[in-house]
């Protein structure tokens, strides 16, 4: 397990946020970071897979569900980006920063960092050993199935009550946002136990690399920037609408809605 892998994935996921950052500056639309963020996770996949020293099961493992997942999820916010508006989220931070150009600078290459550190799991399984398909590898597709689906799922029916101009102003309800105010987040985060489960066999202390998926995709999700800004957003849209949804609907684990007052 090379230290020049992990410096490698940061220097190319910095120049790619580089560039992230010239486009923004001339679109003045900052969610073209989320995208790259995907594909950076995706391709460091890829990275890993090949350049890892582990056995053939797990280097193929590693470079289809981590390249598929995140190469999905950059063409879903890719989509996003070309065809609406700068996402609420930067067009607030985009007006506390007052357009400063150079905290924008400073988040996208913060950005870069994160693809570094979230890249670990992938590097911790293409180091495990293992030559051949076994119980461990068969929970860990397993999980990645069900929140690739779940994410992909909540993703849609998000993006189809968007494109319906009646329900401007009001929050989505439909489907899995009915028992969760983040579904999508919540399968996101499911995701990240695929390589926990994949890394089995990985020597210890290598191992413990996988465990920061979950761990660091909880913290950011929860208490940074994931849902904390997400919903101060959508309070100053939708008001007491969404207030009534918080009332009523787990945050973040799928869950029955409560009775509104």
């Amino acid at each position: 397990m090379s230290p020049i892998n992990i410096l490698f994935v940061w220097i190319v996921a910095s120049s790619a946020m580089f560039v992230g950052w010239l486009i923004q500056r001339r679109t003045r639309n900052a969610g073209i970071v989320d995208a790259i963020w995907a594909a950076g996770m995706g391709a460091s996949a890829l990275f890993y897979a090949a350049v890892g020293s582990g056995g053939l099961a797990s280097r193929l493992a590693v470079a289809m569900l981590g390249s598929l997942w995140g190469f999905r999820l950059c063409l879903h916010i890719l989509a996003r980006v070309l065809n609406e508006s700068e996402d609420g989220r930067y067009r607030y931070l985009r007006e506390y920063w007052r357009g400063d150009q150079r905290k924008f600078f400073a988040f996208f290459m913060g950005q870069a960092l994160l693809i570094a550190l979230f890249s670990l799991p992938f590097l911790a399984v293409a180091e495990n050993p293992r030559e051949s398909f076994s119980v461990w590898c068969a929970m860990g597709l397993a999980v990645w199935i069900v929140s690739l689906a779940g994410e992909s799922v909540a993703d849609a029916q998000l993006s189809a009550f968007r494109k319906n101009p009646h329900n401007r102003g009001k929050t989505c309800r439909a489907g899995l946002w009915r028992f969760s105010r983040h579904p999508n987040y919540f399968f996101e985060w499911l995701h990240w136990f695929t390589y926990v489960f994949l890394a089995i066999g990985t020597p210890f202390p290598a191992w413990l690399l996988s465990l920061l998926g979950p761990v660091l995709m909880i913290a950011s999700l929860v208490w940074i920037t994931g849902i904390p800004f997400t919903e101060a957003q959508a309070l100053r849209s939708r008001g007491d609408d969404y207030r009534d949804y918080q009332r009523t609907t787990s945050m973040f684990i799928p869950w029955f809605p409560r009775i509104s007052a």
